[in-house]
Parts: structure tokens; C-alpha cells; sequence
């Protein structure tokens, strides 16, 4: 059974939602506050974080800042409708996705159990997918091992940076647009004005550098999508061992 670590402040909703997402397999934790729930998110019990914007305390912002400093823990925020401020800030900060009040009960588990399948080792995802590291310029991606190294060096990402990341050097070299990745990474079709792919994207260039050499390392293409502009090393091949 996954457990959920639910961070609001609202009582009756936090009932609602253990209510409906017991009977998915979720066992659910709820918590009130800011600080407790700090506290809990780093605990390492949870598989993942449900955490609203607005509590009482220090906000949901600050919750996941502090998350976020010893943390990898997928984290899903709950903003007002219509405040795309507060996704844009929340995305920017390390949040995976966002789920604007009031929500469908259904729609949230939806979104859940999306991110449960970005946070999947390798071996477990769809079958035929390769497991193999993926090396494209100076970074290297190891879905196995879920880990990213650029230049050599670890770069700390979250479940959803590691999953478009992958999707990216896996097409490198090929636009691939804005509704794809957001299918194949973020579970789901973009919404009118969903900015969370951009946002994503973003965070990755900030976290690899914008530029590799003199190349642009993730390149926007106006109205067609995003392209990762280095091309995929070849596969080493052993030599044949005949005599020349």
C-alpha cells in the first residue's frame, strides 16, 4: 500500500479525501499545519505529498521549500482556480504538478496515480522500454539507476524533470511538441493556458545550463514544441575480430 502525506488545513476535505482514496490502495496521512507538515514530508514515510498553497503558519510555498532542501519526494499542490501565479510559482519551486480547488476527487487520483508511474524504477515501467543510460552530449541519463550526471557530475532533479528529461534525449535531435510531453510525462493533455511543461522545461535548463558549447541545449520551436538540440551518442560496437 502507498501512502500519501496530505498537507491542508481544511478537515472536512482532508476526510473526503481519505474517504476516496482508501479504497485506490492509498493509505492516507493527513496533517493541519505547516510545520507538522514539514516535519512529516521529510520523514521518508510517504510515497508522496498532496500540499495546499493556503496554511495557517507559514504557506504551502514555504512547506515546499524546505521539502524540496532534504527531499525528493513527489509533491502535488492544490492552488485556487485561476491563480496561475500560484502553479507558476509552486512548478518553479519543485512542485510536479498541480491540481486547482475544487477538484473532482477522481481527477485527483488520476493525477496521483501519474505521478506514481513517472516514480517508477526502469524495469517496472512498460515493458520493451529500454533501461539502458542514454548519453547525449555532456549529459547522461540512467533510467535504472534514475540518476543524471552532466559534465560527470549528479544533478539533482525531480520525478517529473527526470521523466521529460528522458523523453527529450530520447528524441534528441526531433521536435517533440508541448500535448506530447505532456501526455508521456505529465499523464495527462494540457489544459487551455497550462503553462506546467514550460515551467518543467525551465527548471531544466536552469539545472543543466542553457547552452552547450556554442549550441542552445533545449531549443524552443515556436508553435511546434521543444527540440534537445545535441544528437544521441552512438551505441559502442566491439570490434569483429577478424584478422584485416
Amino acid at each position: 500500500m502507498h501512502r500519501i502525506l496530505v498537507i491542508d488545513d481544511d478537515v472536512e476535505l482532508c476526510e473526503l479525501l481519505t474517504e476516496c482514496l482508501t479504497p485506490e490502495g492509498l493509505q492516507v496521512e493527513t496533517v493541519h499545519d505547516g510545520e507538522r507538515g514539514v516535519e512529516r514530508g521529510l520523514s521518508g514515510d510517504h510515497a508522496l505529498v498532496v500540499l495546499d498553497v493556503m496554511l495557517p503558519g507559514i504557506s504551502g510555498f514555504e512547506v515546499l521549500r524546505r521539502i524540496r532542501g532534504g527531499s525528493s519526494v513527489p509533491v502535488l499542490m492544490l492552488t485556487a482556480r485561476g491563480d496561475d501565479v500560484d502553479r507558476i510559482v509552486g512548478l518553479e519551486m519543485g512542485a510536479d504538478d498541480y491540481l486547482p480547488k475544487p477538484f473532482n476527487p477522481r481527477e485527483l487520483v488520476a493525477r496521483i496515480r501519474a505521478i506514481q508511474r513517472r516514480a517508477e524504477p526502469a524495469q517496472e515501467r512498460e515493458a520493451g522500454r529500454a533501461a539502458e543510460p542514454i548519453a547525449v552530449g555532456d549529459v547522461r541519463l540512467d533510467p535504472g539507476a534514475r540518476t543524471v550526471l552532466q559534465d560527470g557530475r549528479p544533478v539533482d532533479v525531480t520525478a517529473v524533470e527526470f521523466a521529460l528529461l528522458e523523453v527529450l534525449l530520447r528524441a534528441s535531435g526531433r521536435v517533440v511538441s508541448r500535448e506530447e510531453l505532456a501526455q508521456q510525462v505529465l499523464g495527462r493533455p494540457l489544459s487551455p493556458y497550462d503553462r506546467s511543461i514550460d515551467v518543467h522545461i525551465s527548471n531544466l535548463r536552469r539545472k543543466l545550463g542553457h547552452q552547450f558549447g556554442d549550441t542552445e541545449r533545449i531549443k524552443t520551436v515556436r508553435g511546434a514544441g521543444y527540440i534537445y538540440t545535441q544528437s544521441r551518442e552512438p551505441q559502442t560496437e566491439r570490434p569483429s575480430g577478424g584478422e584485416g
